[in-house]
């Protein structure tokens, strides 16, 4: 029996082994099957240098009740919440909500990392600033002209690699002709509809010197000459050009020519433009221009409102962009207020009536219309979440690579910087499940910063310069999260490389 122990031993063994193939294996069954009924997910990151294995939880989870998404503050409140929506000044500490220049990252009221953590990487997307409204908001016939002579907007050619003949500085002016018989949609004078105005390439511009006050300034971050380390992009609508020529220009004058990243106009994951059915059959099934009694109530509600602006305003009552959501009023009003313009007046027999739109009637426009928005993105439940995960996922994707990209040494680039829409922000911070949601005024601005400590990589996410805070528990107040969360939460909505993102569209065979 001297063999005994050895025997035993021997089978001891081979029972440990095989206990611990069965436990992993139903480990391995419980994290592809069973966890993900209950939205939880345990997906491998790849490329980071963290533990590959973290939980996340990827259902919807509810945003704070406030007075922005309550319909009865909407509908019978008065004012805006203490929002601003007159002047790109924002009184105070610049925290408050402002509809003509939102809060961002600036050195007043930045909240500095706690010592010890690196700063290693900034994207950052943010809306572009005040312009005219777009033509399609505009009334049949407006009781004022709009001049932009005050700028220029120029488009043009310039060789390049090879460099050869030069262009002139060229831009746009707009005129009418009296030999044309047709009027213009909207407004009558000099600007295109929509165009960032002056006041909207200066808001730009101080954008501009803030981040650049904080990234390079405050935190010595950015390096003096921008090289290959920063980059920025744009969408195809030209807005977006008008912006980032004045923030390029206020963060590093540059000598030479810069370029701005763009994709191509039908598959721009930026704006977004990429074809995605199911987003849009979701999103009509329960928000604008559908016929959900939920949708419809607050439609309803605002009748009364709707009869007094349309008397006013000549636009007709069956007009469908008009009536299927607050949107079109909401845009021609706040663009007036934020460039000082007086709210309009009936026009009968060519000149201005004392009927005019009130200021108290303004503002149930921008109760309303930020009610729908947090209704559309975070409100009206899990539908919500799962329209803006295939409609954003590809921009989320991208923004996942460029962290993992970073952080592994495959990118030299530090710093992102993305000039979008009030659309592409909000489904950005739609899929943060982002705890109180509203309208993204112009200027409105999300920051991922990525932080090393220790061996270990952190994230924070800033929204108006301050820490976003998330319904969702996984993420929480998004204040030096182990990006492996961040990761692994992206990965499991939109997949790594967006793998997921056609089958989510509908586009999959």
């Amino acid at each position: 029996m001297r063999y005994a122990p050895i025997i035993g031993w021997f089978i001891a063994s081979i029972a440990f082994g095989i206990s611990v193939l069965f436990l992993n294996r139903i480990i391995m069954l419980s994290q592809a099957y069973l966890l993900p009924l209950f939205g939880f997910v345990f997906p491998a990151v790849h490329g980071q240098p963290t533990t590959p294995n973290t939980s996340v939880d990827l259902s919807w989870h509810a945003p704070d009740a406030t007075q922005v998404n309550n319909l009865g503050s909407a509908i019978n409140g008065t004012g805006v919440y203490g929002f601003v929506f007159n002047s790109s000044i924002t009184p105070g500490d610049q925290k408050t909500y402002n509809w003509c220049n939102m809060p961002h990252v600036r050195p007043q009221e930045y909240p500095r990392a706690a010592k010890g953590y690196e700063l290693e990487y900034v994207e950052l997307i943010h809306r572009h600033h005040k312009r005219t409204p777009y033509a399609a908001n505009t009334f049949p016939v407006e009781s004022y002209p709009w001049y932009c002579n005050d700028e220029g907007l120029f488009l043009y050619g310039k060789p390049l690699n090879p460099p050869g003949n030069n262009p002139a500085d060229t831009y746009w002016s707009v005129y009418t002709s009296q030999s044309n018989p047709f009027v213009p949609q909207g407004f009558n004078g000099t600007c295109q509809f929509p165009q960032i105005t002056r006041g909207g390439l200066d808001d730009s511009y101080q954008h501009g010197q803030d981040l650049f006050a904080v990234y390079h300034g405050l935190l010595g971050f950015l390096p003096s000459n921008p090289g290959d380390s920063v980059t920025y992009r744009i969408t195809n609508n030209a807005i977006t050009s008008q912006v980032a020529g004045m923030v390029v220009n206020a963060m590093y004058s540059p000598h030479s020519d810069s370029p701005l990243s763009i994709q191509p106009a039908s598959i721009d994951s930026l704006e977004p433009a990429y074809t995605c059915p199911t987003a849009t059959t979701i999103r009509r099934n329960y928000g604008i221009n559908s016929n959900s009694s939920a949708w419809l109530t607050h439609l309803n509600a605002a009748k009364p409102l709707y009869a007094a602006l349309d008397a006013i305003s000549g636009v007709l009552a069956n007009s469908t962009p008009f009536h299927m959501s607050l949107d079109h009023y909401y845009d021609n009003l706040s663009a007036r207020l934020c460039h000082a313009k007086p709210l309009p007046c009936q026009v009968v027999n060519g000149k201005n009536s004392t009927n005019c739109i009130t200021q108290a009637q303004a503002d149930e426009v921008f109760r309303l219309g930020q009610y729908e928005y947090s209704y559309i993105y975070r409100d009206a439940g899990p539908q919500t979440l799962q329209a803006s995960v295939a409609a954003y996922g590809v921009y989320v994707a991208e923004l996942a690579q460029n962290i993992r990209d970073r952080i592994s040494g495959a990118s030299c680039v530090i710093y992102r910087h993305n000039i979008a829409h009030d659309g592409s922000v909000s489904l950005l911070l739609s899929i943060l499940q982002i705890d109180v949601m509203v309208w993204p005024g112009m200027g409105s601005e999300a920051v991922f910063e990525i932080y090393k400590k220790g061996g270990e990589r952190f994230v924070r996410v800033l929204w108006g310069g301050q820490i976003l805070r998330s319904s969702n528990p996984s993420l929480g107040v998004i204040d030096m999260l182990p990006v492996n969360t961040l990761l692994a939460y992206f990965d499991g909505l939109v997949g790594v490389g967006a793998s997921k993102v056609p089958g989510l569209c509908g586009l999959s065979s």
